[in-house]
């Protein structure tokens, strides 16, 4: 989370929980992989608590490269990839599919560059302004449609799902990236993934009333 050390292991304690809660309910496989993005998003917010106090604590210090590392690989890498692969587990459109797997092909193609990214150019963190703003030198971000290429797993997949709630994941992460690209351009990632948190909400929703539907059919 974008505002301390306490924000951001609170957060990842909230998601822990609603995690948990979504991989109880979620009665088959491809809902359980859903089911997993909450679970994603409190490692992720629990390791932004450890790059807090690797600022404030020098007990923490050595561990702030790697931890940095596996916050940019979770916002970088796994997201473009996992969050179309999760959606298409649960589509039952056939053309939904294929829009789905040609998406989440973007995705892996989208993440595999950035993971080259990370290795081969500098990523550094810093605090200001109560933000913690990440920065690195990958040609693509000097371009003004890298956004674009990244909203294109992480929103259009969603946006194409048949299931109106997914839908709805959709809507709120492109709402919120606006939000965090217009207000808080210069620490976009760690705002947005703390926005962005908000799906986990919905994803336990959709776990639920896929439950209640799986008990309705079954009685």
């Amino acid at each position: 989370m974008c505002f301390s050390a306490e924000a951001s292991f609170g957060a990842g304690a909230v998601l822990l929980g609603i995690g948990i809660i979504s991989l109880v309910k979620a009665k088959s496989i491809p809902y359980k992989v859903l089911a997993c993005i909450p679970l994603l998003f409190s490692i992720q917010q629990f390791d932004e608590g450890i790059i807090w106090l690797s600022f404030a604590d020098a007990a923490f210090s050595r561990w702030q490269p790697y931890a940095i590392f596996i916050f940019l690989l979770f916002a970088q890498v796994i997201w473009p990839v996992f969050l179309p692969f999760s959606i298409l587990q649960i589509e039952t459109s056939p053309y939904r599919k294929r829009l789905l797997r040609i998406i989440l092909g973007a995705g892996v193609l989208l993440a595999a560059y950035l993971l080259y990214s990370m290795f081969a150019y500098d990523i550094t963190a810093s605090v200001a302004g109560q933000h913690i703003r990440y920065d690195f030198s990958y040609p693509y971000t000097q371009k003004w449609y890298s956004g674009l290429l990244y909203l294109l797993p992480t929103v259009l997949a969603p946006l194409a799902s048949t299931h109106w709630k997914i839908r709805v994941i959709g809507a709120l992460i492109l709402l919120t990236y606006l939000i965090s690209r217009l207000f808080f351009g210069e620490y976009l990632i760690s705002v947005w993934c703390y926005f962005a948190t908000i799906i986990s909400v919905v994803v336990l929703l959709v776990v639920i009333e896929s439950d209640n539907r799986a008990g309705a059919e079954a009685r």
